[in-house]
């Protein structure tokens, strides 16, 4: 059965290997995110039945019109998010722009996605799939790190509210994994090989790995998983019980 899934932040690395699995299973994949050029490229790239809607995903208007583009969904991928602000912040104004802009970018586009998309959701069967990091789980990344681990207690909290329902909420904690914006252009060769040498498996990974997860999170096998957060990061930082 083909089904409709949404994945926000779906034109490049994580997001867009997530959307290209997807298609590839044949469902119909909405990505959205805020570069039109990006998502366009993506879309005519992509083999499948792929669209796109950009949206800035802090702004309920922008929000309401990615819902109005589906009539139903059956997975939601909350991959939208990014580490903005880091580096030296001097003033109290600086320190509250960037914990404002991280948790907007890393939560907030979540919620209201989620709340926009929840009446539409299939019942029972839909899934519901965060994007979070490494970083939420061993610190180290400031207010990216806090954002994080606040999208784990929201997402805990619906699994508990949608389980009644039949539907699934998990979160996905990927860890080093190349070939992502994330960065920016800010690794070096000796930074990449730090981080390489704190996994156990010895290299790193590749947006294809969390797409898996992401899959099986979204398949009808995974229905008895919710309210998890589950690390994808080759052994960097092991499970915690």
């Amino acid at each position: 059965m083909t089904r409709t899934v949404v994945v926000s932040g779906g034109g490049t690395g994580i997001g867009r290997a997530v959307a290209e699995t997807f298609a590839a299973d044949g469902d119909k994949v909405v990505i959205t995110g805020r570069r039109a050029d990006v998502l366009e490229r993506a879309v005519a790239e992509i083999k499948g039945d792929v669209s796109a809607v950009p949206a800035d995903l802090t702004v309920p208007d922008d929000v309401r019109r990615v819902a109005e583009s589906v009539d139903a969904v059956d997975v939601i991928v909350n991959n939208a998010g990014a580490g903005s602000s880091f580096g030296p912040r001097e003033t109290l104004e600086e320190h509250a722009a960037a914990w404002r802009r991280e948790l907007d970018l890393n939560v907030l586009t979540a919620v209201l996605l989620t709340e926009a998309l929840l009446p539409k959701l299939t019942r029972p069967g839909g899934r519901i799939i965060g994007m979070s990091s490494i970083a939420a789980l061993r610190g180290g990344g400031g207010a990216y790190s806090a954002a994080k681990a606040a999208l784990h207690g929201w997402c805990l909290a619906l699994a508990g509210d949608l389980g009644p329902e039949g539907i699934t909420v998990n979160v996905v904690a990927p860890g080093f994994i190349a070939e992502t914006e994330f960065f920016g252009g800010r690794m070096s060769p000796e930074g990449y090989a730090s981080r390489v040498r704190s996994t156990v498996v010895g290299r790193a990974g590749a947006p294809e790995d969390v797409a898996a997860m992401v899959r099986y999170l979204a398949s009808p096998e995974a229905g008895f998983v919710t309210g998890q957060v589950l690390q994808i990061n080759g052994g960097a930082l092991f499970g915690r019980g």
